[in-house]
């Protein structure tokens, strides 16, 4: 529950380089962020929407509602709605599949408590919440949508997984997806989200399996978050 309309603005006024960049701006923004960034070559993304279409559900809002505003993307599945507002791996696969009906492509976040990592249980609970999309929302969403994994232990305390670790259950993910579905594993695009900034991005990016990064709390600075898509992307 961070930004304003003014960081959209800072956000169309950088210089960006020749990277794909989409920006999460909160609800209210949407609609003046979609004209705005666009500008700048910017997509933008909504952080959450519900998985029913319509209804008496007074503060939702729908997957074709922001459709109708000019967002590209939707996020299903992040960290924070699942432990701070209870969202199942059911409730999120079944958003990937409302975003996918209207048109837009999922971010789906996957990734593994601290608990479940110490039990050496961190690779069956990634796969536990890829099974539920396969089986609700089906394979479509790894072949058109991308992967975001977030280490839930490493999310707003400033550390990020090792890129050795990071890179291990992208390749995970990868093989994963490999073995459930007929889609080319290698064609499967898996960022990763968990303490990115400028200090940490360049060895990160370096891995293999790694795509490209959902970025948090850097985000909130312009410049750092430009800083990292140069990383990525140097001009």
């Amino acid at each position: 529950m961070n930004g304003s309309r003014a960081l959209c603005d800072a956000y169309a006024r950088t210089d960006w380089p020749t990277v794909e960049v989409a920006v999460f701006p909160p609800a209210p923004f949407l609609a003046g962020a979609v004209p705005t960034l666009r500008t700048a070559g910017i997509a933008v993304g909504a952080q959450n929407v519900d998985w029913r279409a319509c209804g008496a559900l007074t503060g939702e809002i729908s997957a074709g509602m922001v459709r109708e505003v000019g967002v590209k993307y939707a996020l299903a599945g992040h960290s924070e709605r699942r432990s701070l507002f209870g969202e199942t791996s059911a409730q999120v696969a079944a958003k990937c599949e409302a975003i996918l009906s209207t048109g837009l492509t999922p971010v789906l976040c996957v990734g593994e408590t601290a608990p479940e990592r110490d039990a050496g249980r961190a690779e069956r609970a990634v796969a536990e919440q890829l099974q539920f999309v396969l089986d609700k929302a089906g394979e479509k969403v790894f072949g058109e949508g991308l992967i975001a994994y977030e280490p839930v232990w490493a999310i707003g305390v400033g550390r990020a997984a090792t890129p050795g670790l990071a890179n291990d259950m992208h390749g995970l993910i990868r093989a994963w997806i490999g073995r459930a579905t007929s889609i080319d594993r290698q064609s499967v695009k898996i960022i990763y989200g968990g303490s990115v900034n400028s200090d940490n991005a360049k060895e990160l990016i370096r891995e293999p399996d790694i795509d490209g990064f959902l970025v948090g709390g850097a985000s909130l600075d312009v410049q750092e978050f430009a800083r990292i898509c140069r990383i990525v992307r140097p001009n």
